[in-house]
């Protein structure tokens, strides 16, 4: 298991940076991220080459029309990629490469680049309310922004109903959510969560 990429897709809002960043630190020799091209700007704090590869809309364009990306999506305006690449340089360092991608992506790998065989890992929030909450508690957000999210936040739940994913850990609580992606993570065999009613 641990020489298959880890993908993990979840809406924006369900603590996949917070569960992650944990992760790393906890185990800093054994994971490597993929970090992803983005046309967005530098957000407070971000580095380049570290949180992203930012890079120009016209550079990013070029970057597909050659074939560099294992994945790439438009979300608010601004493009995201995942380079062949960067997969590479994580496992050319002995390192399980993560993937934190959205679900566009996740077909795009399924019926691209079947070959990288990833694990398919999908954090779902409690539920739809909780998941305004958390994105409204950012304080980041326009109402325009946080529609579009919570938008997208239901289209990814609808893949993952559909069995889209190979195991779903829901982040109801950190600490029990980290300790099943920990496992996953690790290559241990885990149960994952039965998502949660959300009346789509």
């Amino acid at each position: 298991m641990m020489d298959r990429p880890l993908v993990v897709c979840g809406p924006s809002g369900t603590g996949k940076s917070t569960l992650l960043n944990r992760l790393f630190a906890a185990h800093p020799t054994k994971f490597g991220f993929s970090i992803s091209h983005t046309t967005r700007s530098p957000r407070p704090g971000e580095v380049d080459g570290v949180n992203y590869h930012f890079t120009t809309d016209a550079a990013f364009v070029e970057m597909i029309q050659r074939g560099e990306f294992i994945e790439n999506a438009q979300f608010s305006g601004n493009r995201y990629g995942t380079s062949v690449k960067a997969v590479k340089d994580v496992a050319d360092q002995s390192r399980r490469c993560i993937l934190d991608i959205d679900t566009q992506g996740v077909k795009l790998i399924k019926s691209n680049h079947p070959t990288l065989n990833p694990v398919f890992l999908f954090l779902s929030p409690p539920s739809l309310p909780e998941l305004k909450k958390r994105l409204t508690g950012r304080g980041t957000e326009t109402q325009d922004s946080l529609q579009k999210r919570l938008d997208a936040a239901i289209a990814e739940i609808q893949y993952a109903v559909e069995g889209g994913h190979d195991i779903v850990v829901v982040n109801d609580d950190v600490e029990r959510a980290y300790g099943v992606l920990e496992k996953v993570a690790l290559g241990e065999q885990v149960e994952g969560d039965k998502l949660p009613e959300f009346g789509l």
